[in-house]
């Protein structure tokens, strides 16, 4: 029996880490047009700030049921006690600032979806509805954040959007799909 070869990926989801492996194979990159995932990514990449993605998607499961699995107007229409009560909660990252971050986001996003008809129109309005294919080679060329994910982050933080600076937008982008950062020898990168 031959065994059959590995497949390159992203250097960020080589090695034995379940987690990001799948997250890389199932989900990075993947246009995604869900008010309510877009929403859980924008939250989640605000949680992330200073932080290793790998230590937020661990905890995934835990802010979906603290935040409601991301329905908009349930997150909303959060109490402060309710935010205090999360600060408790070792399954998420407990920043006071972060935690409110997300009821504010969702009350800017609530605003976004009256003004526009949805977030997906929004968010997606800033690369014309269409993905932007990068030809990245190394993991060196590519950026943190660019000249869009400056625009933005403006916007977003125009609109009352908090935790959105250019480097979580550019993450953002890239995760839902807005770019696609899979460099260009990553299994993935043609089939997203």
């Amino acid at each position: 029996m031959t065994e059959t070869p590995e497949l390159q990926r992203c250097h960020w989801a080589t090695g034995n880490d379940a987690l990001m492996r799948d997250y890389h194979d199932t989900e990075w990159g993947v246009p995604l047009h869900d008010d309510h995932a877009l929403f859980e990514f924008l939250c989640l990449e605000g949680a992330q700030a200073g932080l290793s993605w790998r230590t937020v998607l661990a905890k995934r499961g835990n802010y979906r049921k603290a935040f409601h699995h991301f329905e908009i107007e349930r997150v909303a229409a959060m109490k402060d006690r309710e935010l205090e009560k999360l600060l408790l909660d070792p399954g998420i990252i407990r920043n006071r600032l972060k935690i409110s971050a997300a009821r504010d986001n969702a009350v800017a996003a609530r605003q976004v979806i009256a003004e526009f008809g949805s977030l997906d129109v929004y968010l997606w309005s800033f690369v014309d509805g269409r993905t932007l294919r990068n030809r990245w080679r190394e993991r060196a060329e590519v950026p943190a954040s660019t000249e869009l994910s400056d625009r933005m982050s403006r916007a977003l933080r125009k609109r009352g959007f908090r935790f959105v600076g250019s480097t979580i937008c550019y993450s953002l982008l890239q995760a839902t799909g807005m770019v696609n950062d899979h460099l260009t020898g990553c299994f993935r990168h043609r089939q997203v």
